[in-house]
């Protein structure tokens, strides 16, 4: 089942009101720093979602939710995010991502609004990644507000030390764990 259209599109343009256009410059003192090069080759596939900052547009997610991506020939990534209501039902997203900048690149922008849409900065949002483990297993993802913040894993469940100190390293960027809600994942 697909969210509708006209919610899809309300929810990307608060994302596109995040975007940047200076996407690929380096931050101004006291704005949100990404990791310093991102191998896109290496973040495919399957994340769990272990925490996120609470939003409207996955009001309908208990639980089980997850991102799936994957490179595409034309150079963008097919992004799919699912997660399960509380009916027990999955519920899922088709978007697609694209690196700004060099192909190194941590800051990304994705949109979940249809392709002939695309041409509309506002539906594209910000996803840029700020934290990284070096084996590509656990990531932060946030955008220049910080009004947005995902803590995914390669598994559905993350060792209690390393999850912590993610957290640390998080709220030293500015972020407001209080706010910080787990994601339940059985």
């Amino acid at each position: 089942m697909k969210y509708p259209l006209l919610a899809t599109l309300l929810c990307l343009s608060v994302l596109g009101a995040t975007s940047s256009d200076a996407a690929d410059t380096p931050p101004a003192a006291g704005t949100l720093a990404t990791i310093p090069a991102l191998d896109i080759n290496r973040y495919m596939g399957t994340w769990f979602e272990i925490a996120k900052y609470p939003n409207w547009f996955q009001r309908k997610c208990t639980g089980e939710t997850r991102a799936h991506y994957s490179q595409q020939s034309d150079g963008t990534v097919q992004v799919i995010n699912r997660c399960q209501t509380k009916n027990q039902e999955m519920i899922e997203a088709m978007g697609t991502a694209r690196q700004i900048g060099s192909a190194s690149s941590p800051k990304l922008e994705v949109r979940f609004a249809p392709p002939w849409l695309s041409f509309l900065p506002f539906v594209w949002g910000d996803y840029w990644v700020i934290d990284l483990d070096d084996d590509y297993q656990l990531v932060a993802v946030s955008e220049p507000k910080q009004e947005y913040l995902w803590i995914l894993s390669r598994t559905a469940k993350v060792d209690p030390v390393r999850y912590q100190s993610l957290l640390t390293r998080l709220q030293q960027q500015g972020f407001n764990l209080d706010k910080l809600e787990r994601t339940v994942q059985d």
